[in-house]
């Protein structure tokens, strides 16, 4: 995960009523993106399921996205990422701890941690060997309660002088997005700006892959 641009990260909705609707929905959205430039992966961040409700429709969407050529991290439980199939997860300061994670998921999974506001936690976990770190909530966000506010300085930071990618996370849109992507993220997360998006969530893609094209910095070497 070290792109020449930024590129999007795209997050389920919280709740999916319509299962077979969405994977429609969630073909139809990948597919839009370039195909130079697919979306990067996609988190599965589901609460209302049951594990093997999870797992089912887990399964499901890794089919999906990895026609696609995108990567499928789980939100919070590298034991169900496993059980998916998925390419790896994404892990908060309360979760699993990153080296029993590691252990569970092996060498080439992907693990990302979330780091808040907090250069302290982000070295920590880069020291420790995570994949990405992930930054926010850079505004307000309708899809999770943020424990803590980012300002853009950090991305910029992050960027010009440490190599592991980071992620910009918490309200982004296509209103925002331009400037989390100028600052300097790798790569931007984004749930609602896609889904709720009112020309479609494959228009909402279209968009966010222009936004990344345009906006981008050089990339750190």
């Amino acid at each position: 995960m070290n792109p020449d641009i930024c590129q999007i990260y795209a997050i389920t909705p919280p709740v999916i009523e319509d299962k077979a609707g969405f994977l429609k929905t969630l073909d139809k959205t990948l597919g839009a993106a370039p195909k130079n430039q697919p979306v990067a992966c996609l988190q599965i961040r589901l609460k209302n399921l049951s594990d093997d409700a999870l797992i089912q429709l887990g399964r499901s969407i890794t089919h999906i996205a990895h026609k696609h050529k995108t990567l499928v991290l789980m939100n919070d439980n590298p034991t169900l990422a496993k059980a998916i199939g998925a390419d790896g997860a994404h892990i908060g300061q309360d979760d699993m701890d990153y080296f029993s994670s590691r252990q569970l998921l092996g060498k080439d999974a992907i693990i990302g941690v979330t780091c808040h506001n907090s250069k302290e936690l982000a070295f920590s976990a880069a020291n420790a060997g995570a994949d990405y770190v992930a930054f926010g909530a850079f505004y307000e966000t309708q899809t999770k309660a943020a424990k803590t506010r980012a300002d853009l300085e950090i991305l910029t930071w992050w960027n010009q002088n440490i190599e592991i990618p980071c992620v910009a996370i918490g309200g982004i849109n296509l209103s925002n997005a331009a400037e989390i992507i100028s600052a300097g993220a790798d790569f931007i997360a984004v749930s609602s700006g896609i889904w709720d998006h009112p020309q479609g969530p494959d228009m909402a893609i279209k968009e966010l892959s222009k936004l990344c094209a345009e906006h981008s910095p050089p990339r750190s070497s």
